[in-house]
């Protein structure tokens, strides 16, 4: 297991979360790896970072901060806050 990996909380309902660890449990493994394979068989997450790779190579990601240099990120990364 020398892949880095990242620590995330996910809230789910206690139901959502008992089913998991009974899967988890049946199949052996952990309830990490059941989300890590359901996650990483999603075409979705793909998608988004093929579409945020486009964005970044096509300059338009400079040209709307240039364009609203106000509507910078604050700190806490939230969008819209007014730069300081």
């Amino acid at each position: 297991m020398g892949e880095k990996t990242e620590k995330i909380t996910i809230r789910v309902s206690p139901e959502t979360a008992e089913r998991l660890k009974l899967r988890a449990e049946a199949e052996r493994t952990t309830v990490t790896a059941l989300l890590t394979e359901a996650a990483e068989r999603d075409p979705r997450l793909e998608l988004a970072a093929a579409r945020f790779r486009e964005l970044m190579k096509s300059g338009l990601v400079e040209e709307f901060a240039a364009a609203f240099p106000d509507e910078e990120p604050d700190a806490a990364g939230r969008s819209g806050a007014k730069a300081a």
